[in-house]
């Protein structure tokens, strides 16, 4: 059954990802990846909050915390997709881009995952 239920959140995840990505360049065009961006930080937030708040309270059962986690988050968050688009800046010669890219993606999930679990923190304790 939570085989099951992590296929499923990962199909989840995946068209969420997908229809994130289309909708950032939609808005904000295609030069940098917004929509990875995007992806990655609030999946970073999403699982360090569900996370937290099912290791502080029993609101979440264990078979639905791992469809959430490894299941949709892990669907939903790209590191792959991230990893190619930045070596192709680099390729491409386009240095700073390349490296904005890194450091925003690293910091931005790293403050994202911290917001996440101190939000958790606060709401559901310990």
């Amino acid at each position: 059954m939570r085989f099951f239920l992590i296929c499923l959140g990962g199909a989840i995840g995946t068209g969420a990802r997908y229809l994130t990505s289309l909708g950032a360049a939609a808005v904000f065009g295609a030069g940098f990846p917004v929509g990875t961006l995007i992806v990655n930080i609030l999946g970073s937030f999403l699982i360090a909050f569900i996370m937290q708040m099912s290791s502080a309270t029993e609101l979440i059962r264990p078979d639905l915390r791992i469809m959430l986690t490894t299941g949709v988050m892990g669907g939903f968050t790209t590191y792959s997709t991230f990893n190619y688009e930045t070596t192709n800046y680099f390729r491409a010669g386009a240095w700073g881009t390349g490296i904005a890219n890194a450091g925003v993606t690293f910091f931005g999930c790293l403050i994202a995952g911290l917001a996440g679990l101190a939000l958790a923190r606060l709401l559901f304790g310990r």
